[in-house]
């Protein structure tokens, strides 16, 4: 909950208009906006005479290496009448790189031109809806993308400039023009912008956040990524070759072989030899940044995220509350999707008085309210007044040795007890979750005994392990796993947990170009044996230090702590939680080192869990016997890899 100074103070920095005077609401400035009535914006504006523009934002920068300066393209909407009453609008901006290859939203939606090179059609419901109500949109190209020019960059300098450049032209700080040449002027705008959007467009916003730059009063990141170290590794292990330059030439939208050193430099800075964090990393990583962030922010994310994984909100999020930053944040049971498509109505209103707040000055409330809201189960929400949860303590769970195949969570092992692991690289996520209680090559198991009560989970587990192993390195890889049958969101489905309707609903107002109307989804459940919970990797060498590996004695003992993925779920009572142990994944991604073996011992050895209201001596009581466990992994819709590259 932010209290009312905060949240007065940071209305009063982020309504610092391009004039440099201070706003109290646009109420009260003149003339009039007549599409605020009370604290709420209204559809006053016609959206089918609406201004549609677009400009070439000129940046400091040149990595085409053609000599003239990088230019970002922004197609603009906004209402007529406001500007012809001289009514100054705030912006709201989706900065992507997916506006003609690849389209936005579940609709692949793609801009569209006319004849004449003005723009007709904006993708996703954002112009439809907000532009009557007294906003701009703007859809900005990534340099190296559509009608910008530059090379892409993948979270780099040219990426994240380049759309500061557009909130700097928005305040009068950068220039831009027309396509005849002639200057464009932004002299409509109160500079106050919010940027948004999914996936790609949600990092982008992380990073322009991370700038400070003056002007962007809010994000809203949906499934971003707060460090692209941890989008293609994770603890020095790579999850699939060649990522950044794979990812900005497939995006990409310059002549062929424009941009070809800059892939070139990509696939060396990204060193995937190594796994090892360095500069080019560094310079992808916002999280360090986050004191600069004077930006409101509200995060969406689904907790069974296989592309963006979870690690991103939860350590931008934490970072974001260590500098006070004014915050919310929506948990959803699904995977990779916008919450358009799976709250649709509650989102669309949500939003709304989140911009009007944000943007407009509106005093209407939304900060007052519970700061989280999180699926508990399928389409059941709750609202919290924080998230992790507060009273949340983390748990340490010792590991026993069970009967000699199948662990325990709880009670103390012996002083000699201890268990070997040998690599299977062949072994997938679904055979090393399934039957708990059998001898599967590569893997170990440890399960609690049917929960007493239900068990809730807030935040981010993880897992030490006091390890010999008889080569220089290994990849350890742990998976938290709920055993019992349920109805749960299929999130490993093809759409990630919703389904495609045969009806449409409708948000904003509509032209013959560009309607407001968009294919209704529904939930996606499936009733399975088991959840994987969260994941975590690590490789060993990289246990102390990701820029600086240090190599295994084979023979010697180490201790290596790794974390899993966020995540915030209940546990009902009968329910049994489960620790799955193997070394190399070759499902989820590229280990440079397979074939080890690998000596646990147990007493130096733990499962650390972020447990909320209770104890686990309450919730997860020591196991007397190993519990019998029939269960049945559910299986991808589609390969694992395949859904780590379709980044959209």
């Amino acid at each position: 909950m932010v209290s009312a100074s905060l949240r007065r103070g940071a209305l009063a920095a982020a309504l610092i208009s391009a004039t440099g005077l201070l706003i109290t609401t646009p109420a009260a400035a003149e003339p009039a906006a007549p599409h605020i009535v009370g604290t709420s914006t209204e559809p006053v504006y016609d959206y089918a005479t609406a201004v549609r523009e677009s400009v070439w934002v000129t940046t400091d920068l040149d990595n085409d290496g053609d000599g003239a300066p990088d230019t970002i393209t922004v197609d603009l909407i906004r209402p007529r009448e406001a500007a012809e009453a001289g009514v100054k609008v705030p912006v709201i901006m989706d900065s992507s790189p997916y506006y003609q290859c690849c389209g936005r939203g579940n609709e692949s939606e793609l801009k569209e031109y006319a004849s004449d090179g003005s723009v007709t059609k904006f993708p996703l419901f954002y112009d439809n809806y907000f532009v009557p109500r007294g906003y701009a949109f703007a859809a900005v190209d990534f340099a190296g993308t559509s009608r910008s020019t530059g090379c892409g960059d993948v979270g780099g300098r040219e990426e994240i400039e380049g759309s500061k450049a557009v909130v700097d032209w928005l305040n009068g700080r950068a220039e831009a023009k027309f396509a005849d040449g002639t200057p464009a002027v932004a002299d409509w705008t109160t500079g106050v912008v919010g940027m948004i959007g999914k996936s790609w467009d949600g990092s982008v916003a992380n990073g322009v956040a991370a700038t400070g730059v003056e002007g962007l009063a809010t994000i809203v990141p949906i499934a971003g990524i707060s460090s692209w170290y941890d989008y293609y590794r994770e603890g020095g292990v790579p999850y699939y070759p060649n990522g950044p330059a794979g990812l900005a030439a497939n995006v990409g939208g310059r002549p062929a072989g424009v941009c070809d050193a800059l892939y070139d430099q990509l696939r060396t800075g990204a060193d995937d030899a190594t796994g090892n964090y360095n500069d080019f990393w560094a310079e992808r990583d916002f999280r360090p940044d986050a004191g600069k962030v004077s930006a409101s922010v509200f995060m969406v994310h689904g907790v069974n995220d296989l592309n963006v994984e979870t690690k991103h909100f939860s350590r931008w999020w934490d970072e974001l509350a260590a500098n006070d930053v004014p915050r919310k944040i929506w948990l959803s049971q699904r995977g990779h999707v916008d919450p358009f498509d799976f709250r649709r109505a509650e989102w669309v209103e949500t939003l709304h008085r989140w911009f009007d707040f944000w943007l407009q000055g509106l005093d209407n409330g939304i900060m007052d309210e519970p700061q989280a809201s999180i699926e508990r189960a399928p389409d059941q929400w709750v609202d919290e007044a924080a998230w992790p949860a507060d009273g949340v303590a983390d748990t340490a769970v010792p590991l026993g040795a069970g009967d000699g195949t199948t662990g325990t969570l709880g009670p103390l092992p012996a002083a000699a007890d201890s268990v070997s692991i040998v690599d299977n690289p062949q072994l997938s996520e679904s055979a090393a979750v399934s039957d708990p209680n059998a001898a599967v090559d590569g893997r170990r198991v440890f399960l609690s005994e049917p929960l007493k009560s239900d068990l809730r989970l807030s935040g981010t587990p993880t897992v030490t392990l006091r390890i010999k192993v008889d080569k220089p390195t290994t990849e350890l890889t742990a998976r938290l796993v709920e055993y019992g049958s349920a109805a749960r969101i299929n999130y490993l489905g093809q759409k990630e947990g919703i389904v495609d309707l045969t009806t449409e609903s409708c948000y904003g107002e509509s032209t013959d170009a560009d309607d407001a109307c968009y294919q209704d989804t529904a939930k996606d459940v499936t009733t399975s044996d088991l959840a994987t919970l969260s994941r975590g990797w690590v490789d060993a060498a990289h246990r102390d230090s990701l820029t600086t590996p240090e190599p295994l004695q084979p023979g010697e003992w180490y201790t290596v702590t790794w974390p899993l993925r966020a995540h915030d779920a209940v546990l009902a009572k009968g329910r049994v939680l489960g620790l799955v142990l193997t070394l190399s994944d070759t499902e989820f991604t590229s280990p440079t080192s397979t074939g080890a073996t690998v000596e646990v011992d147990l007493a130096g050895s733990s499962l650390h869990l972020p447990l909320a209201g209770t104890t686990a001596t309450t919730h997860l009581p020591a196991a007397t016997a190993v519990p019998q466990v029939t269960a049945t992994a559910p299986q991808p819709a589609t390969p694992i890899a395949d859904r780590w590259r379709n980044f959209r």
